[in-house]
């Protein structure tokens, strides 16, 4: 039937093109010969610079070898143009100078998306790993790249031309490269420059390793059905057996937080909150606390107090004592309350006890605090989280929030089906409400999986952009969640906070797929970090609203809606221990200031005395949860970032939506076209500002919080 051949030993571009267009359901790699870095790396740049029928240029079909040959690729392709643009530095221009940089930003996105997110998501550990490793190649590229002298000493002498003018994006991508050059020292002398550079070389590359034990981590624990009492029976019907009939329970968080929330062993409670945050201890811990040396000494070197004042310089926050002072002050708002509601924990732990006649130690231990939070919930607020979990089937809750988005920003999404990672993988088309046109593309990798990334996420694979022909870049984008699996027999029903989650998350897809910044650099969640939260926070106000709560829930068995009754006490119960979740906030967060202030940190003595400190909770002996805390690489120093865009958020909703309609299309796009489009081409201060009509204040963040503002 196919007269084809595929068996030549030179591929040029039209193979690349081919097998890009190659149905989701082909594996035309198994069977052929590895297609050559270089090959697969001219489709991608013919695809940029001249233009080819085709909106994604991802590819997810690539082998092992495959993957590490399209990065070393890259690199020998990138350092060549680079080499090209230091040679502009006697006569620069926007076309020999920054355009071949910012066409390079485009290159790189797609490079890194096609080589390192399979890491995160492929179930083949051959391809897993070789990912891996691609990721220290091009992290250490990335090092390299920006800090160039030569390079920095040509877009300087751009930037001091008498250049014919560009446009303001333009130029603030001249000025964010020309200070994040001097953020690496590149104005400093040669022998500082190298040790910079030979630090960040070292923290890229025990920073993915970091990342990589924490994908890998496969601990598990062994109980008896009587060890497992209260465990809700769908929890309890995903775990496996053994050959003895005990049930094997990992710790990944659709197995985790219903035991910790429902079980009523104590001692089953400990050993897993033990375990859960012990996770990866041993390796993990040296290479945070050789990380916080190393982020510490680069600062010193580049001027900077520590590393937190190095991180904020450039976020909203603009200080690390503007960041301190934050959260001291809402700490200090939160402590009456925390204790009022640890008393209550404390008095429910007391009478199950004395209900059970054991014994009272007169004490909350870490291991209990989620289990009487629970209790709280259902008795104090009639909160019946498993029942109110029957209304929420994942297809049910899918179909809702698309249906809400889809109003909310004037958008058309249909299913679609695009080459994948995964059999789970579900792939969205795009389109504007108005005019039919095509905005990008999306990715829903819902169910956990072995090596897959174990919490929530979302990347941006495909960066909205223009193209150096003229055409626009499609965004695509991929949200990966970990809910509970639906089976034969067991179906999949949210909890409320994981359709919470999935709200956030989707959010952060939008802010994505919206995005009409002109340059790779500013495209989507390019913004400031400690206000790239803000836009999906606010969206999580939704899941609280009754009409949004009845558009998203469907009973599986006669597709009713959550009733009046259920959405009634669940809003009621939404500030339900809201000090002590937002003082665990302060505690991470204080946590991330105080080691990345330091010279060097004993982590888990640091988080077991702040834990105290502000908390009033002592943590389990031998365990450190700064092992498994993932933001330490890629967020560090900057995971106060929740907390203080929630200011924004909270103000964003309750000044436009809550006053003039949480479907309003008019608000709406007002959101999409001043907060979410321009990405990060503007100062977030400015977006909020424009969409408000003034400056953003924190009473609403205060009273979202029960507090008084």
């Amino acid at each position: 039937d196919i007269l084809l051949q595929w068996d030549t030993q030179s591929r040029g571009e039209p193979f690349c093109v081919f097998a890009q267009l190659l149905p989701a359901t082909c594996n035309h790699t198994a069977s052929m010969a590895t297609r050559s870095g270089e090959s697969l790396l001219a489709g991608l740049i013919t695809a940029i610079e001249k233009g080819i029928d085709r909106d994604i240029l991802l590819q997810w079909d690539l082998t092992a070898p495959e993957i590490t040959g399209l990065a070393d690729a890259y690199v020998a392709h990138a350092r060549a143009e680079m080499a090209k643009v230091e040679a502009s530095v006697s006569a620069p221009s926007w076309e020999a100078t920054m355009q071949p940089v910012a066409v390079d930003g485009i290159l790189a996105t797609l490079v890194d998306s096609i080589c390192t997110f399979p890491q995160h998501v492929s179930p083949n550990k051959d391809v897993a790993d070789a990912s891996t490793e691609a990721d220290k190649v091009l992290s250490n590229f990335q090092v390299e790249m920006s800090s160039r002298y030569e390079l920095y000493l040509a877009i300087k002498a751009f930037a001091e031309s008498a250049h014919p003018p560009i446009n303001g994006e333009q130029q603030r991508l001249v000025d964010h490269m020309l200070r994040d050059f001097r953020r690496k020292g590149l104005h400093l002398d040669s022998t500082t420059r190298e040790k910079v550079l030979a630090l960040n070389k070292t923290m890229a590359d025990i920073g993915i390793q970091f990342s990589k034990n924490l994908s890998e981590e496969n601990d598990t624990r062994l109980f008896t059905k009587e060890q497992l009492v209260g465990v809700p029976e769908s929890t309890m019907a995903s775990f496996k057996q053994n050959e003895d009939g005990r049930y094997v329970v990992n710790m990944k968080y659709p197995s985790y937080f219903p035991i910790m929330k429902h079980c009523q062993v104590d001692e089953t409670r400990r050993v897993m909150e033990e375990a859960f945050n012990s996770r990866c201890k041993e390796e993990n811990t040296k290479i945070l606390e050789q990380l916080v040396q190393l982020r510490h000494e680069e600062a010193q070197l580049l001027g900077y107090a520590n590393h937190a004042a190095y991180i904020t310089e450039i976020r909203m926050a603009k200080t690390a004592d503007a960041v301190a002072s934050f959260l001291k002050e809402l700490s200090d708002k939160l402590t009456p309350l925390n204790e009022k509601e640890l008393q209550v924990l404390l008095d429910l732990k007391k009478a199950e006890k004395a209900a059970r006649d054991e014994a009272f130690d007169g004490k909350l231990h870490a291991w209990d605090l989620a289990y009487f939070r629970q209790k709280v919930a259902k008795e104090q607020y009639s909160v019946d989280h498993e029942e109110i979990k029957k209304y929420f089937p994942v297809e049910k809750v899918t179909a809702g929030l698309l249906d809400i988005y889809q109003e909310l920003l004037s958008l058309k999404f249909t299913e679609v089906k695009l080459q994948t990672w995964h059999e789970d993988v579900k792939s969205f088309e795009v389109r504007n409400k108005s005019d039919d046109s095509l905005v990008g593309y999306f990715y829903l990798d819902l169910f956990p999986r072995e090596r897959k990334y174990g919490h929530a996420a979302c990347w941006g694979l495909q960066l909205a952009c223009r193209l150096p022909h003229g055409a626009r870049l499609l965004p695509v984008t991929a949200c990966v969640c970990n809910f509970s699996k639906p089976t034969e027999t067991t179906p999949s029903l949210l909890l409320h906070d994981e359709v919470e989650t999935f709200f956030h998350e989707f959010g952060h897809a939008c802010h994505q797929l919206c995005s009409l910044a002109e340059l790779a650099a500013f495209a989507g969640t390019r913004v400031e970090r400690d206000f790239v939260e803000a836009p999906s926070q606010m969206l999580e106000n939704w899941v609280w609203e009754k009409a949004a709560l009845q558009r998203m829930s469907g009973r599986l068995e006669d597709n009713a809606s959550l009733p009046d009754s259920l959405i009634e006490t669940l809003v009621k119960s939404r500030n339900a221990n809201a000090a002590m979740l937002n003082k665990r906030q302060v505690v991470l967060a204080s946590f991330d200031q105080t080691i990345h202030s330091s010279a060097k940190a004993d982590t888990a003595a640091v988080l077991a005395k702040i834990t105290k400190d502000i908390a009033a909770i002592d943590v389990t002996p031998g365990t450190n949860m700064a092992a498994s805390f993932g933001h330490m690489v890629g967020y560090d120093a900057q995971y106060y970032g929740y907390l203080w865009s929630e200011v924004f958020s909270a103000d964003m909703y309750e000044t436009r939506f809550k006053k003039e309609g949480i479907f309003n299309p008019k608000v709406g796009m007002d959101y999409r076209t001043q907060i979410l489009a321009p990405g990060g081409s503007k100062d977030a201060a400015e977006m909020i500002r424009q969409f408000l009509g003034r400056d953003p204040t924190p009473d609403a963040f205060l009273r979202s919080k029960g507090l008084a503002a």
